[in-house]
């Protein structure tokens, strides 16, 4: 390791992994399962990312956007996408005043909902591009412009989307410049027998306990800055630096499955993306330096939309994830390295 983390950090680290087993036992109050995406969606928000959570109807997505800005004691909104809506009815709108003083008449902001720390855009592919492309700045400067202001928007500011990836009449699929701004993808799988019968026994009885509130958006704020300072070594790096080169068909790096079924690869943010969950997720398990496991543990959620496959792997029923899949087992990290 060529840093090391000052004993303040350490100490926010141990702190960060006391208080994940809190929020998830917070969220466990309302959430039945699904540990997986919560602790994916938390990996995002403390690596400063947004998330897209894709999945069925009916697999808590939304509920679970809500409690957890509960949890982290966030300011919450929540925009339904569809066809009608336009990009003002998200960022906001100029409204014409009279000030009663002068008689004048001024142009007023009005502010809409993205103006808050957690933005719950549900089911975004039902609405046109127009409307989807609204969030672009926002998600990548954490501001709005509106004519010839720009507003800041508060932090920190969050983007959980939903999407269902069954439904495709009156859906828009998101294009891939507005999807490499989604820091994972994240797949809301089924729950197993056990935990679909405790969601029976929760959702049908009295309502149960409220969860607690377990970080600010100070606290938020002050691990962010922890994570971005959580060392990774060369090797480290450098494995993330070679999964996404072996992604892209046209490199000498990529295999021979890769040319075959990937007709476009991922680009740098998405290494950038494999470090920061690789540190992200290393300090919520405690430790103050990222392995190449915790970048192989990212791959998936990281990769799956940012990768695209051929016509001949989409006939075949070939995923991203399951070239994904592929690619662990195909690229060699210096696991050995990690201490």
């Amino acid at each position: 390791m060529n840093q090391k983390l000052n004993e303040d950090d350490v100490k926010r680290v141990e702190t960060l992994h006391m208080k994940f087993g809190e929020m998830k036992r917070e969220l466990a109050k309302t959430i039945v399962g699904q540990e997986d995406m919560i602790e994916q969606v938390l990996t995002a928000i403390f690596a400063r990312g947004h998330a897209l959570l894709t999945g069925v109807p009916g697999l808590a997505k939304t509920l679970l956007v809500r409690t957890l800005s509960e949890v982290l004691d966030l300011s919450f909104k929540r925009v339904q996408f569809t066809p009608d809506l336009m990009p003002a009815d998200i960022t906001g709108t100029e409204v014409l005043d009279e000030d009663r003083a002068t008689g004048k008449h001024v142009f007023r902001f009005v502010r809409g909902p993205i103006f808050t720390n957690m933005l719950l855009a549900d089911e975004i592919n039902r609405t046109p591009p127009k409307t989807q492309a609204a969030l672009l700045e926002a998600m990548q400067e954490h501001c709005v412009t509106v004519g010839s202001e720009s507003y800041q928007l508060a932090e920190p500011f969050f983007v959980l989307a939903t999407q269902n990836p069954i439904e495709q009449e009156g859906t828009y699929p998101l294009p891939e410049a507005q999807l490499d701004r989604f820091f994972f993808n994240i797949k809301v799988d089924y729950p197993t027998r056990a935990e679909e019968c405790a969601i029976l026994r929760q959702t049908t009885g009295a309502g149960g306990e409220k969860p607690g509130k377990v970080l600010s958006a100070e606290d938020i704020l002050a691990l962010q800055a922890v994570v971005r300072r959580v060392p990774a070594a060369d090797h480290v790096i450098e494995y993330a630096c070679d999964f996404v080169r072996a992604t892209r068909p046209n490199t000498p790096e990529a295999p021979e499955f890769v040319k075959e079924l990937v007709s476009w690869g991922a680009g740098p943010r998405a290494g950038m993306s494999l470090v920061t969950a690789a540190k992200a997720r290393a300090v919520i398990n405690g430790r103050a330096y990222a392995t190449t496991a915790d970048v192989k543990w990212a791959a998936l959620p990281v990769m799956r939309h940012r990768i695209a496959t051929t016509f001949n792997a989409e006939a075949a029923g070939i995923t991203t994830d399951d070239v994904i899949k592929r690619l662990l087992e195909h690229v060699k990290g210096h696991d050995e390295l990690d201490v």
